[in-house]
């Protein structure tokens, strides 16, 4: 049966809080979908919370109420018509749009407002290639609400049930487990599911358990002093000869010998965490670089020969003869695991925006504690020196962060995630633009349409171009770029890409730098 969507209304409520509305019901299959404040729809007697970032999905002429919380409640109301042969007969239980009547997800939520606010600015407007421009909106929104809402309505497939338990074995890595179990839990035959698992993996079960097993085993060997006995039991171990032999296997050497070389400044390969390194004291024998990015000029590592990750040329790292091969959390993306062909490889647990912790767990891994309790206490005072000079300097005044390429403007907003907020607006204490904070709230970063561009008129931008995407400084001469109130007003401040898209100590240092150049 070939079914036809149609858009019939869209429109963005803002209500007060505590204001309610009753016994209302749709003429059309209606999908709400919260964009700021709290609430509850109450259907068929039934309450249902709502919240930034997830929605609601109602059938016609089913009776329902509205209420807004304390703060309001801001909401976005997309009203269809399905049109086809026999679709009057037909409920969305039936498999009309794949989902059931209830809450539904729209995570990620900046994506799905990129799409809900293009097609609400682009609503009613004339010609009929606009018309079915936004009509094709449209069905990228029902795709994506469908995708992220679907799977729990249908069975799953084979990979997907795989899928489930390979995210199993990593967050539970230390069970007793086996073939046999994890194919159970899966639901299909041995042989298929080591299959399918070796498809998705590019392992057999084991083998991919205890790779888990000897990446959380070398994290306790180098940022803890726990026994050998108590770390094989920790990782899934039962008998520590039996863990000995298997480390010495894969990793190249005993887990005590691998304790004690590390100790003992070896020669490292660092990629993205040469920052790290450096605070604490520690020269890497080769410093990453990108074709596109660059290196990390603000470490000023200009001695230190360079790697290219883009292409990841083993044979002349190789040269540099690394003795430990130290990787965070985007080891993946750069395709980084072969280095193991040349040294122990540790995998660094990602913290993120909690760079203290970070260097405080290296630290154990060489030995360095004093010159990590040094490098944070240099940081803090430089951090509340700067402090006090900008309150007095940017008092009122606002400022905002943007990443520019071809692709796309996004923006860091958030006062507590991303590479920015912990740096600019707690340790310096900058007052972020309110519409800034709103639409990143929960978010790393976010890409900005048209109109949210317009609408960001800080007192004061930082941008910096990504050139691995194109740069697109096409955009600096554009009419909204002009028209904001800092590119007016002069100022605008572009800011080193690699030294400010980073969580590190020296990174963060930069950035301080950077603010009081142009604001103290």
């Amino acid at each position: 049966m070939s079914l036809f969507y149609s858009l019939a209304d869209i429109r963005l409520c803002k209500e007060a809080g505590y204001w309610k509305k009753i016994n209302h019901v749709f003429k059309h299959y209606t999908i709400l979908i919260t964009a700021e404040g709290t609430g509850r729809i109450i259907v068929e007697g039934t309450g249902y919370q709502l919240e930034r970032g997830t929605g609601f999905f109602l059938q016609p002429g089913l009776t329902h109420g509205i209420e807004a919380g304390e703060q309001g409640l801001s909401y976005y109301q997309l009203g269809f018509d399905v049109h086809g042969s026999t679709s009057s007969q037909l409920k969305p239980a039936d498999g009309i749009l794949m989902l059931r009547p209830g809450a539904i997800t729209c995570q990620p939520f900046s994506q799905c407002m990129l799409l809900v606010n293009t097609i609400s600015r682009h609503w009613g407007e004339g010609g009929q290639v606009e018309a079915f421009h936004n009509h094709i909106r449209f069905q990228e929104l029902l795709l994506f609400i469908i995708q992220r809402n679907a799977v729990q309505n249908r069975t799953p497939s084979e990979r997907e049930s795989v899928q489930r338990t390979v995210e199993y074995i990593q967050e539970n890595y230390y069970e007793s487990l086996n073939v046999e179990r994890l194919a159970e839990m899966s639901g299909i035959s041995r042989w298929r599911y080591t299959q399918v698992f070796k498809e998705i993996t590019g392992q057999i079960p084991l083998e991919y358990l205890n790779g888990i097993r000897m990446d959380r085993a070398q994290q306790l060997l180098l940022m803890t002093d726990d026994r050998l006995y108590d770390i094989a039991l920790s990782v899934g171990y039962s008998n520590e000869y039996y863990f000995n032999r298997k480390f010495k296997q894969m990793i190249g050497a005993s887990p005590g010998q691998y304790r004690r070389r590390q100790h003992h400044n070896p020669r490292v390969f660092a990629p993205f965490m040469e920052d790290y390194l450096l605070a604490l004291g520690i020269t890497p024998v080769a410093q990453m670089s990108h074709a596109l990015w660059g290196k990390q000029d603000y470490l000023g590592l200009d001695v230190v020969p360079e790697i290219d990750i883009s292409i990841m040329d083993v044979e002349q790292l190789s040269v540099y003869r690394p003795e430990l091969i130290l990787l965070d959390a985007g080891f993946d993306r750069w395709h980084l695991e072969k280095c193991k062909q040349l040294a122990p490889l540790f995998k660094f647990p990602f913290f993120g925006e909690d760079w203290r912790t970070a260097l405080y767990s290296l630290a154990p891994v060489f030995g360095k504690m004093d010159e990590a309790r040094e490098a944070i206490h240099a940081y803090e005072k430089k951090a509340e020196y700067a402090k006090k000079l900008l309150s007095k300097t940017m008092r009122g005044q606002t400022v905002a962060v943007l990443r520019i390429s071809a692709c796309s403007v996004s923006l860091y907003g958030d006062v507590k995630l991303g590479y920015i907020g912990n740096v600019m607006y707690k340790d310096l204490g900058l007052q972020p633009h309110p519409f800034a904070e709103r639409i990143a709230r929960g978010e790393r970063r976010v890409e900005l349409s048209e109109e949210q561009l317009g609408q960001l008129d800080a007192d004061h931008l930082f941008i910096t171009f990504d050139r691995r995407e194109g740069e697109g400084r096409e955009i600096l001469k554009s009419k909204i770029w002009n028209s904001l109130p800092a590119v007016r007003s002069r100022r605008v401040y572009e800011v080193d890409f690699m030294s400010w898209m980073n969580y590190g100590v020296l990174s963060h240092i930069r950035k301080i730098d950077d603010v009081l150049r142009v604001l103290a």
